[in-house]
């Protein structure tokens, strides 16, 4: 039987004769001939971290399972389960060591904060004149906005002059799109 592994001596990755089956079993190098030992990886068990999940104004405790030398950063998408439910979910902040950090292992963490990102709240501004009308609308997080695209939230159709991002960037030129979940809020002129 061949196995493919790194071998000590020669540095390549390459077949293995297995010599002797055993706990830890024997094999030679094809290449270079190198008997030795082949140690079996062990294999970490996944553990569970702790993950507050905020979904407009209401948060629960989740929690998602992660290899414990998983590095997690601010940013990363998860799938948080809550009970029977599992849903996606946004990192927005981590706690580990009992401080805020921007990555850490999952070991090391002490709690995720998240945001659902399946179904989002997308808040407007529809402008008409000297009327401003707030409104907003529940989507699917992957939904994309354009600027230049016309729209309807609840009675107000309009058109989309700019979309701000929840990371501070505004997009102005025509055409251009953002999924639903990085929205921090969209700018029209009313039909």
């Amino acid at each position: 039987m061949h196995i493919i592994l790194p071998c000590p001596s020669c540095g390549e990755e390459c077949e293995h004769l297995l010599v002797d089956e055993s706990r830890n079993p024997v094999v030679r190098c094809t290449i270079c001939g190198h008997i030795h030992r082949r140690v079996p990886a062990k294999e970490e068990e996944e553990i569970p971290v702790r993950v507050i999940v905020s979904q407009e104004g209401e948060s629960r405790v989740c929690s998602v399972s992660l290899e414990p030398a998983e590095f997690v950063a601010v940013g990363d998408f998860l799938a948080a389960e809550c009970g029977d439910e599992a849903f996606g979910v946004e990192v927005t902040s981590i706690e580990a060591k009992g401080k805020r950090v921007k990555k850490a292992r999952a070991r090391d963490t002490s709690a995720l904060w998240t945001r659902a990102i399946d179904q989002v709240v997308v808040r407007a501004s529809v402008h008409k004149g000297w009327v401003t009308s707030p409104v907003s609308v529940v989507c699917e997080g992957n939904e994309e906005f354009s600027v230049g695209e016309s729209w309807t939230f609840g009675p107000l159709p309009f058109r989309i002059t700019h979309v701000k991002l929840r990371n501070g960037k505004v997009l102005r030129k025509d055409g251009q799109r953002a999924p639903a979940r990085a929205v921090k809020r969209i700018y029209g002129n009313r039909l």
